[in-house]
């Protein structure tokens, strides 16, 4: 059986959109590399998965390797009122997840297919706890920036002053070199007035267990945060290994993650001049309100520009209607003007029409924009977006900024919106954001090429992989083409020993 001869690494996921896609790049690369690649996470993400991404559960090739889905039921049902808390939500997971994830692989050793290492992203740590528990090495892949993965360190250890109640507006010097955080560029969640304290906490729980994992790999590249990732390697074993989405070892394919499926919109970008289309996209989280809305669809019209607006369908969610557009909107709009639900983001950040990205600066948008040399405008609403936007508009310099502050407590206006869209589309000011925009995707690229910067980092985690897996077993464990018997036996033996008889 072929699945035997291959190392098997078990990828745990948070159940949320920005938490599955990086994650399932990392295991497509990891796949492509010769590895046999489970993907898990909770099985109301796997029905939306299957649904928008065709995605199948049982084996499939990938370039040297495999990869394969194995999802997992919460315990709640999909309409639990619960799952809206998300203290409750986590500590249901961690609960659940616990004795589920024993047995899965358990069950994977049973038919031949032995788990050498367990990767997590934030939000459960306690995956880390399992891998103890079971004796394999254990990895966390870190979905924000390195600037925020430092920060939330400091934060959680108290070695540098952030701001506080007594002093809300102090501003933050992490030490290392690297440039001031100003009060209101801080992750917001660290602030002690945020609204989401329940995502601080989520957040720092990861840091309670990064002590166990033998390696921190990071969605960001060395040549983009050199400084912090110097300085925060001299504290952890940190492995710098993006742009995940445009590594040339996970071949193109149909394997995707999206939770919902993508409206066709690259024909008509193919009709538009090039560097012409603003593309507004803000992601799968956050929700403007609708007098926000108002003022970004009277900024685009009003811009004149032509735009690619998506924007999540109304439905009745959280005891409230999602926003919707302003009556005429659409016919005001033309042909200059097209809406959808979910767009094919990466395509679209690398279609030649696009002349810049009106994003919210998550740091998966943000990733594809600098890898796709795609100037933004930069509209932060909360957590690491804020020191995302600081960072693309200042220190990469391939931005503006629409506001200061909070935005989600400041009303952005329509005539600011439109100031921004011109300046990102035309002038002086376009043609140096571009510039600077290309070089940094010409330094991504060169990132995951062979001999590039991640792309030995990626080797060296493999490498780890084995080193780790054979002091645990004899004999090789992965990176091989053969697989010796007895190391399927002594896998099957140990997690048998310490999941026990049932499955």
């Amino acid at each position: 059986m072929v699945s035997e001869s291959l190392g098997h690494l078990f990828l745990v996921s948070f159940p949320a959109q920005g938490h599955v896609n990086p994650l399932l790049r990392l295991g497509k690369i990891l796949a492509s590399k010769g590895f046999l690649v489970t993907f898990s996470t909770t099985e109301t993400t796997g029905e939306q998965m299957r649904k928008a991404s065709g995605i199948i559960d049982t084996m499939t090739p990938f370039g040297d390797g495999f990869i394969r889905f194995e999802f997992f039921a919460d315990g709640w049902e999909e309409d639990e009122p619960r799952r809206r808390d998300l203290d409750q939500y986590l500590l249901q997971l961690e609960l659940v997840g616990k004795q589920v994830i024993p047995q899965m692989i358990k069950k994977n050793a049973e038919q031949g297919r032995p788990v050498c290492c367990l990767i997590n992203n934030p939000f459960i740590p306690w995956v880390t706890d399992v891998a103890t528990t079971l004796g394999l090495p254990s990895a966390m892949l870190w979905i924000q920036s390195c600037a925020c993965f430092a920060s939330y360190y400091h934060y959680y250890h108290g070695t540098v002053p952030f701001p506080d109640e007594e002093h809300p507006e102090i501003d933050v010097q992490l030490p290392c070199n690297v440039p001031l955080l100003k009060h209101d560029e801080v992750p917001s969640f660290l602030h002690p007035t945020t609204p989401y304290a329940i995502l601080r906490r989520a957040i720092l729980g990861q840091y309670k267990n990064l002590d166990k994992p033998f390696c921190i790999l990071m969605e960001t590249f060395e040549e983009l945060e050199p400084e912090l990732i110097k300085h925060m390697s001299e504290i952890f074993p940190i492995k710098a290994v993006g742009p995940l989405f445009r590594n040339p070892k996970a071949p193109q394919t149909t394997v995707h993650g999206d939770f919902l499926k993508a409206d066709d919109c690259i024909e008509w970008l193919d009709t538009k001049p090039p560097s012409s289309v603003v593309y507004v996209s803000f992601g799968s989280i956050i929700q403007l309100k609708q007098d926000q809305w108002n003022e970004i669809a009277y900024g685009l019209l009003n811009s004149g520009v032509s735009f690619l607006l998506a924007m999540k369908p109304a439905h009745k969610g959280a005891g409230h209607d999602l926003p919707v557009l302003p009556d005429g909107f659409s016919k005001k709009a033309g042909d200059r003007g097209k809406v959808v639900q979910w767009s094919p983001q990466e395509k679209v950040l690398a279609h030649p029409s696009v002349a810049c990205f009106v994003t919210h600066c998550g740091w998966n948008s943000t990733m594809e924009a600098l890898t796709s040399g795609m100037p933004v405008v930069a509209f932060p609403q909360l957590g690491d977006q804020v020191t995302n936007a600081k960072y693309m508009v200042d220190i990469f310099k391939v931005g503006v900024r629409m506001s200061r502050g909070q935005a989600e407590n400041k009303l952005i206006t329509r005539d600011e919106i439109e100031k921004c869209l011109l300046e990102a589309t035309g002038g002086p000011k376009a043609v140096e954001m571009k510039e600077n925009a290309m070089k940094w995707k010409e330094a991504a690229e060169a990132a995951v090429a062979e001999g590039g910067s991640s792309d030995w980092n990626i080797r060296y985690f493999t490498d780890d992989i084995v080193k780790a897996n054979e002091s645990e077993i004899a004999g090789k464990c992965i990176g091989s083409n053969e697989f010796p018997v007895s190391v399927v036996v002594k896998s099957n033996e140990k997690v048998a020993e310490l999941v026990g008889s049932s499955a």
